[in-house]
């Protein structure tokens, strides 16, 4: 199956995309790196600029239904961006709008508020995204993770790079029960 991980040409944290990048692997699945340019995103370590990373594809390039799942890392500046451009909000709602699993952590929630994915689902994420989570129609729980099955697809998030362990095991398990489904 194959796994997209939407991710802005800039801002992303960099162990948010490359510890669940290797999760999927290891659960033979394929990551495969979508975002808004092609070329190569610039990974970071908080605020300092870390690796570089080939993009494989371009939202103008995907739908959902090339996937099996979606993974939105986290970082401040990554949702932000990705919010702003329609064809990555539109991507992110496809998902959903399929049916299918979406695992965000840390700010990736960003865009789903954007999305308008949020409504009557529970789920975490930074604390700072509370309000914005609540005033899109979502309830925020301060959780290492949380698995939300209200339909039309599963949603998985956690809160922070603490949270990695935790939130791979979930979004994998996860993602291996849609597939069988």
């Amino acid at each position: 199956m194959q796994i997209a991980f939407l991710v802005a040409p800039e801002g992303v944290e960099q162990v948010e995309l490359t510890e669940p990048w290797q999760a999927v692997k290891a659960n033979g699945d394929t990551p495969v790196l979508v975002s808004t340019d092609s070329g190569e995103i610039q990974g970071f370590n908080h605020l300092d600029k870390a690796d570089t990373f080939p993009v494989d594809r371009t939202v103008s390039e995907v739908s959902a239904a090339d996937f099996g799942g979606l993974v939105l890392p986290g970082g401040v500046a990554n949702p932000d961006f990705l919010r702003t451009d329609e064809k990555a909000v539109a991507f992110v709602k496809g998902f959903f709008e399929a049916g299918k699993p979406v695992a965000a952590i840390c700010h990736a929630p960003w865009t789903l508020v954007e999305a308008d994915v949020l409504r009557g689902r529970t789920l975490t994420s930074w604390p700072s995204l509370r309000t914005d989570i609540q005033n899109a129609g979502g309830t925020w729980v301060d959780e290492q993770v949380k698995v939300c099955t209200s339909e039309p697809s599963t949603l998985i998030t956690s809160r922070k790079p603490d949270d990695l362990k935790a939130f791979n095991e979930a979004f994998t398990a996860e993602f291996a029960k849609a597939s069988a489904g």
